[in-house]
């Protein structure tokens, strides 16, 4: 397999073992730059949680204020049983949550087909 492919194959394997959790956030008009502030100092609490391989935070280009939140977890419960039942949890949301609406779907995904 040469460069492309084994790099191809390599990315392969390594999303076959996540979870991807996204969401959609709305903020409040106005309040971007408070939250984009607020997240720079939020993401190392959930970046330090058990399980999570991966975290972004993306701006839209089409829509002022839409951000799009993408996780990589281990496994489903990594997030919804132990970031979301943590102390860590309760000071992400004391940093983050005030910023949205409406407040957000978050969804999680699996690979298919491997």
């Amino acid at each position: 397999m040469g460069g492309r492919e084994a790099a191809f194959g390599a990315q392969e394997r390594y999303v076959a073992m996540v979870i991807l959790e996204h969401a959609i956030l709305d903020v409040i008009p106005g309040r971007e730059a408070e939250f984009e502030s607020a997240f720079a100092q939020a993401k190392p609490i959930i970046a330090a949680s058990p399980g999570c391989k991966y975290a972004s935070l993306s701006r839209c280009l089409e829509r002022t204020g839409c951000y799009l939140l993408i996780v990589d977890w281990e496994r489903l419960e990594d997030h919804t049983e132990g970031f979301r039942g943590s102390s860590a949890y309760e000071e992400w949301r004391r940093l983050l949550h005030h910023f949205y609406d409406p407040f957000p779907t978050v969804e999680h995904f699996q690979p298919v087909g491997q």
